[in-house]
């Protein structure tokens, strides 16, 4: 079993950044690859960004040249940096790891809200 908690969402201005972290435990060890994941309002969830246990990065178009994803081994985490940040990015903001069985694990999600 994998537990999952996000942290850093909030609102920020339009053209501003915020860096999320999601925070894993228990069975990580068997974590094969993880991803971001966003759900907006009347909208389907969709990746923003994704992570082999390589390392090895996929970005959706939106999140190409404003997004990073990264792992913190040390802390456990999956973070996403976001800059330049737009309107249409707000929704809320999920992480998701999938085991080397194929079972995934999600986390609650955190609100992410660009408004002036």
């Amino acid at each position: 079993q994998i537990h999952l908690m996000e942290s850093g969402g909030g609102l920020v201005q339009p053209g501003g950044s915020l860096r999320l972290s999601c925070t894993a435990s228990g069975s990580i060890s068997s974590i094969n690859s993880m991803g971001w994941y966003r759900e907006a309002p009347g909208k389907q969830r969709e990746l923003v960004a994704g992570l082999t246990k390589a390392g090895d990065p996929a970005y959706a178009e939106f999140a190409e040249g404003r997004f990073t994803i990264s792992r913190d081994n040390a802390k456990n985490s999956i973070d996403l940096q976001m800059n330049s940040l737009k309107p249409e990015d707000t929704a809320l903001y999920s992480c998701a790891v999938y085991d080397l069985r194929g079972s995934d694990y999600w986390g609650q999600g955190t609100q992410v809200t660009v408004s002036s």
